[in-house]
This record gives C-alpha cells, structure tokens and sequence, in this order.
C-alpha cells in the first residue's frame, strides 16, 4: 500500500478556500452589474415620467396639477394602485406652469427627492437620484389652466 504524500496532505482544503475566494469576488460582480442595471432603468425611467407630465402639461391644459402629478406616477391622469417606478410618488412631483396665455407659455415637471433602494444580498442602502425636470412650450394657446 502506498503512502500518501506530505505535502498533499498540507493541501487538503485548499480548493474550497480557493473556491470560496473565487465565488465571492463572481458572486459580487455579478450582483454589481445587476444594481447598476437596474439604477441605470431606474435613471431612465424618470427621465422618462418626467418628460411625459410635461407633455400631458402642455397638450391638456385644463388638466390639474394632480392629474399632472397622477401621469407621472401612474401613467394615468386618473391616479393608480401601483406606480411605475417603485418608491415613487405624487410627493416627489413638481409642477409648474410659467406665464400662460393666448401667446403660449411653458409647463415644467420636476421629479425630486427619489431615493434609489438598493436590493442587494446582506447591503439594504438607498442613494438619492438626482432631480429629474423637463419644460416644454405650451401647444394649446388660448386655454389656461385651471390652477393658476
């Protein structure tokens, strides 16, 4: 019967340690790049909400503020259950009508104070995303809006 030898013996155990480091270093790579995609949708989507309650703004001006504030969140000027982005709602909207009239005017929607709640494994933190505004120029002149 052969013996075995010493210095495999000294190394019984390493492939776990070594696979250990290496799932760890993967595993937190991977759930990196999955925070960062879904941050970046996130960026984009309020990008997107904002620009869309600016155009509601504009195209409906006997609309009310809060029916601005509900297409943002909801994507319905009737409000909703569930909004589109998570964590957002109708206290993070801003809107602003600036000099309306028979000549024009500009609608501003701004998104503010969104907190970005990370989802990652053991790490529950949230960044703030930066504020979101679009102001687009009135298109139904002759009509101002109700809430001014």
């Amino acid at each position: 019967m052969k013996r075995p030898n010493k210095s495999r013996q000294r190394e019984r155990g390493s492939t776990l340690v070594e696979f250990a480091i290496g799932a760890t270093v993967f595993l937190t790579v991977m759930f990196a790049a999955i925070e960062f995609g879904r941050a970046l949708w996130v960026h984009n989507a309020l990008a997107d909400a904002a620009r869309r309650g600016a155009r509601f703004a504009v195209v409906n001006t006997a609309a009310s503020s809060e029916a601005v504030k509900n297409i943002v969140v909801y994507g319905d000027a009737a409000g909703g259950a569930t909004p589109l982005v998570n964590n957002l709602s109708t206290a993070n909207v801003n809107v602003t009508y600036t000099s309306f009239g028979l000549s024009g005017g500009t609608a501003t929607v701004s998104i503010t104070n969104y907190q970005f709640q990370f989802v990652l494994p053991l790490v529950s933190t949230s960044i703030q995303m930066p504020s979101y505004a679009t102001t687009l120029t009135a298109e139904s002149a002759g009509l101002i809006p109700a809430n001014l």
